[in-house]
């Protein structure tokens, strides 16, 4: 029995459809005008950052030149109101505290990034290190400082060196943590089978070939922690505080660039207020330097 197919109703065999990528189809049309649109906030919102970071820089290159000098570097802080002077006392001060926190920073987050890349996904201890880690990462430096003055300076009586050491390391660690996890998880399975397969232990293997893989990425993360304690203020102003004289003794109050930025930024004297632009410009370069520095190991590719 012969059927008869009639044709459905609307349909136009002469209809031709138009391609989803044609300028000639409407929803390309929107989706494009849409594309532009979102670029073009895109490139605004950049466009003004960029704007205010040089805007930042500029003011600070310009000011910061002026107070750049040998004396700066040679002399300690002037008293109140006297001339000259420099940041002697302060810049020691800084590089003590900044060494002696990524001495005892720096082997605890490679040890920690070590457990929590070979024990992560199995240990709950590991879980809760990372999530405390985390916590760290975006906890305000000054809730450290706060930390560090209840359980120690307030014991202890005084504000000293020791106690600003022992701030920027808590802020430095979870840095070092997180960056040596991330760089142990980029090497490669076959990597760690060949040593497992050649009779190799478990921590022989992490520390001799996955450690030894990511050693340039894990130094570029310790690098990061020292440019961000290096300009930290909050903790320091309830640890270190301020010494207006030259000492080295870590156990008391010691200066410190940050805080006598800071206090000289907010001086009535021309001449602390010059000496705090100059500082500035002092960490700002010392910061660049790092992040450049860390950035040129970070290249270097991990072994596949």
């Amino acid at each position: 029995m012969n059927q008869q197919v009639t044709p459905q109703a609307g349909s136009n065999k002469n209809e031709t459809a138009i391609p989803l990528n044609s300028p000639l189809n409407p929803v390309y049309r929107r989706r494009l005008l849409q594309h532009r649109i979102g670029m073009l906030f895109s490139f605004l919102a950049m466009a003004a950052g960029l704007i205010v970071l040089a805007w930042i820089l500029l003011t600070l290159l310009i000011k910061g030149f002026g107070a750049l000098n040998i004396g700066m570097l040679t002399q300690n802080t002037p008293s109140p109101g006297g001339d000259g002077g420099g940041l002697l006392n302060p810049i020691i001060g800084s590089l003590m505290m900044v060494g002696l926190g990524t001495l005892i920073s720096t082997p605890i987050g490679i040890l920690a990034g070590i457990y929590l890349a070979e024990y992560g996904e199995e240990s709950k201890l590991a879980q809760t290190t990372r999530f405390v880690t985390d916590i760290m990462l975006s906890a305000p430096s000054i809730v450290i400082g706060l930390f560090v003055y209840a359980i120690y300076v307030a014991n202890v009586g005084h504000f000293s060196g020791w106690a600003g050491t022992f701030a920027i390391s808590l802020i430095a660690i979870p840095v070092i943590v997180r960056t040596t996890d991330n760089m142990l998880k980029l090497v490669p399975s076959s990597l760690r089978e060949a040593a497992f397969s050649l009779g190799a232990p478990r921590w022989k293997v992490a520390m001799m070939v996955r450690l030894r893989a990511v050693k340039a990425g894990v130094v570029t993360g310790v690098l990061l922690a020292v440019a961000r304690i290096s300009g930290e203020t909050a903790p320091l102003l309830f640890t270190a505080l301020n010494n207006q004289f030259f000492s080295t003794n870590m156990n008391r109050p010691i200066a410190n660039l940050p805080v006598v930025i800071n206090q000289f930024a907010m001086s009535p004297y021309d001449n602390w207020v010059a000496l705090a632009w100059g500082g500035a410009l002092l960490i700002t370069v010392s910061v660049l330097a790092l992040n450049i520095l860390s950035r040129t190991m970070f290249s270097q590719r991990v072994p596949g």
